[in-house]
């Protein structure tokens, strides 16, 4: 079943390879069936397949792959990476439904469009067509496949290949300074996959049957000395803190989202961040006691994660850049959760990891939406907009007060959790993460502001609305955002046993 899930967007992926250039709609229709059909089938194995109540790995398949190499082609979830799974194949459904046409600018990039004046919609390539499509679906492939694999070896391999994907669709289809924001794209992930990698060989050399199997490298790295341990979980911490991002190896993640396409930044943002934070709890359920001793460190890089993101944050005005700096301090809490140790907290991290992803994925949406339609994304330059664009405006303000946690959306279901584990575990100092949230709804009110208050200006006064096929993909996202807000009990149900086996790991460290 999750083979056949897997190979989905990849069967897309190689039959819009063979269209002809000029069958763009086509490519479209396809890549629009072949991700809806992928959303559908993972919702059905979800309701008819997946038992919430079961511990442990659920849907395995397993198939010798390498056996010299004691790796096996094993594909297998469980309620910490199911949720996940669900993400990343609602928001690639929702990428392809807004990229009609496609974000392709043909003799500049996007940061260059303000500068040179351009007016109306970007001229575009379609002999583009063929290759965005199909890098995107190759993209939901790939991170498929991170979330199902089972076997370490696999699941790198998996992890390797959303580079590909990701590197051509901001080298060939990004900004201005598209070349540089993929180049560091690549140094900075590959120079973490380098120590993921030497982490991952030093645990399979430890298993006495040489494997790369999950569950066996968990069983045998309890019984390498301490010290080992610890070295081994720093490596993961780089590779993964790379993806995550923290602090401070975020520094690939401004420049990417601000040069890639928007569609491609919801993508970045909702799922590939989250894949840095699902590797750290794959790790703390292979190196319990590693994590056990550096929670120390792990608190204080998750409060220096909130803060310094909102800070910076705060004094952007680009609309893109802001909300990739309020990435790094979501991602922070996310790292806060997982550092409490307990279920309460790692609840939490999960809850957020989601809820992240649905609002950082509407709001760059919304703004690849604005930015078509103004060709600047400099908060200043946005006045009373709520009198020409009501229903991108509706979308824009209720995303950015879903991102500062308000009551009734997934934010704030994900926060109260950390919180509250944090507070089981250190008191009255996680108040001091209360600065990184209020400067959060500092710059999130800011904007909100500049949507209602001034006067229209004459370059704005005629800018369209959200079209339909617009305001469905928007629309969709924000009733995911409003359902787990407020009704989180099955989303709850779905990882609370996969939660507490890992809480109970640490119980006994």
């Amino acid at each position: 079943m999750l083979r056949t899930l897997l190979l989905l967007p990849l069967f897309g992926a190689v039959v819009i390879s063979i269209f002809p250039r000029r069958w763009m709609e086509w490519m479209r229709t396809v890549a629009l069936g072949m991700t809806g059909i992928t959303f559908i089938y993972a919702c059905h194995l979800m309701f008819v397949h997946f038992q919430a109540s079961v511990d442990g790995v659920q849907l395995f398949e397993s198939h010798v792959w390498r056996l010299r190499l004691g790796s096996a082609f094993a594909l297998g979830v469980d309620g910490f990476s199911f949720p996940l799974v669900l993400l990343a194949t609602l928001l690639t459904l929702v990428a392809v439904l807004a990229s009609q046409p496609v974000l392709i600018p043909v003799e500049y990039g996007e940061g260059e469009a303000r500068t040179k004046g351009g007016s109306g919609r970007l001229q575009r390539n379609h002999n583009h067509t063929k290759l965005y499509y199909s890098l995107l679906l190759l993209l939901e492939t790939a991170m498929l496949g991170v979330f199902m694999a089972r076997d370490w070896l696999v699941f790198y391999l998996f992890w390797e290949l959303t580079l590909f994907p990701l590197f051509l669709l901001i080298e060939r289809m990004g900004g201005v300074n598209r070349q540089r924001a993929a180049l560091n794209f690549v140094i900075y992930t590959m120079g973490g996959s380098v120590f993921m990698l030497v982490a991952l060989l030093l645990l399979c050399d430890a298993t006495p049957t040489h494997s790369f199997d999950m569950v066996a490298v968990a069983d045998s790295a309890a019984n390498l000395p301490p010290e080992i341990q610890r070295w081994i979980f720093i490596c993961l911490l780089i590779g993964f803190g790379v993806k995550m991002p923290l602090f401070p190896l975020h520094g690939w993640l401004p420049l990417a989202h601000v040069e890639a396409p928007s569609q491609v930044s919801i993508l970045l943002s909702g799922i590939l961040l989250k894949m840095g934070a699902y590797g750290l709890l794959r790790t703390a359920a292979t190196l319990p006691g590693a994590v056990a001793d550096f929670q120390e460190m792990l608190v204080a890089l998750a409060c220096v994660n909130v803060i310094y993101g909102a800070v910076l944050a705060w004094a952007e005005r680009d609309l893109k850049t802001m909300v990739a700096y309020s990435s790094v301090s979501h991602m922070g809490i996310v790292l806060l959760g997982i550092a409490t140790l307990n279920k309460t907290g790692l609840t939490g991290a999960v809850v957020q990891m989601v809820a992240h992803g649905l609002t950082a994925g509407a709001l760059f949406l919304l703004i690849g939406l604005l930015y078509e339609r103004t060709h600047t994304r400099d908060i200043g330059d946005y006045s009373a907009l709520a009198q020409v664009m009501p229903r991108c405006t509706f979308f824009m303000v209720f995303t950015l007060l879903a991102a500062v946690g308000l009551p009734g959306t997934a934010g704030f279901v994900a926060e109260l959790h950390v919180l509250v584990g944090g507070f089981e575990r250190w008191g009255g100092l996680v108040a001091l993460l209360s600065v990184g949230m209020l400067v959060s709804a500092a710059y999130a009110l800011r904007t909100v502001g500049r949507f209602f208050t001034g006067v229209v200006s004459v370059n704005m006064a005629l800018i369209p609305d959200l079209t339909r096929s617009e305001m469905t993909a928007a629309a969709v996202l924000l009733a995911g955002i409003l359902a787990l807000g407020i009704y989180p009990a099955p989303g709850l149900a779905l990882i609370d046993v996969s939660v507490t086996h890992l809480s109970q790991l640490f119980s006994r460290t």
